[in-house]
């Protein structure tokens, strides 16, 4: 009995070893779970629904199609990569996805699951882009362009991205405990689990005089790890596949 939650796979043709290891690991683990949560970034980017006919994203779809199909629930959060994941996909996948954030009951416990990139309220620009990029007139306006274009100005902003992050000091990209002590508060919960900062840790928290904990989800970038929640609680574990 337990559910596995993974997150920031970052999933793309151009990373074999990895998307190698996540088909394992739908076959050798996730297929014994009571469900599977994907809190964020399955996929390097997702430039919309109508990409499903790319040879390596059909095939990403249909492993997990074949793992819910199997008795398996996949739930899905969308990340800052994949945020353009819609129903078509889901259909395609046999998933569901889920808002950010979410509460959900895992074996008498309340806990909230997230992307994670709420809780980095300290890097403003980000924020900034973020509330610009989920706005539903924009996302209407890119989703008219052609899908090459669409790919072109993804890769453009996270070549823009990643010249940024060279320029932020670490603890600006990583959570503010202000957002984390307000998203306890306001759930009412104990348990935080979430991706985003490729951090993997589990941190505790002192909450209004209440005891919390933190469990933050590795990438896939250099190996391969996911969180086993079980009644008696969480335990991260290392899985046998190493990325070059």
């Amino acid at each position: 009995m337990f559910t596995a939650f993974v997150s920031d796979l970052h999933l793309a043709a151009a990373r074999p070893p990895a998307t190698r290891a996540f088909f394992a690991f739908l076959d050798d683990v996730a297929a014994q779970a009571d469900a599977l949560y994907i809190l964020g970034d399955l996929f390097e980017y997702w430039a919309g629904d109508d990409d499903l006919a790319d040879p390596f994203n059909r095939e990403v779809a249909q492993a997990l199609k074949a793992l819910s199909a199997g008795g398996v629930p996949v739930r899905v959060i969308r990340g800052n990569r994949d945020f353009l994941l819609l129903e078509r996909f889901a259909g395609a996948a046999g998933v569901s996805l889920i808002q950010d954030p979410m509460l959900v009951d895992l074996y008498g416990a309340p806990t909230l699951l997230m992307h994670g990139d709420l809780l980095c309220t300290r890097d403003w620009r980000y924020q900034l882009f973020r509330k610009v990029v989920r706005n539903r007139g924009v996302q209407r306006w890119f989703m008219r362009l052609p899908l090459d274009q669409r790919k072109r100005l993804i890769g453009g902003a996270r070549r823009m991205s990643e010249g940024e992050k060279q320029a932020k000091k670490a603890q600006i990209m990583d959570v503010t405990p202000a957002a984390v002590a307000a998203a306890f508060r306001a759930h009412g919960c104990a348990r935080l689990i979430h991706g985003h900062t490729h951090r993997p840790a589990r941190h505790e928290h002192a909450v209004d005089g209440r005891a919390c904990e933190r469990w933050v989800l590795s990438d896939w970038y250099e190996r391969g790890q996911y969180l086993r929640v079980t009644p008696a609680g969480c335990a991260a574990v290392d899985l046998p596949f190493a990325f070059p």
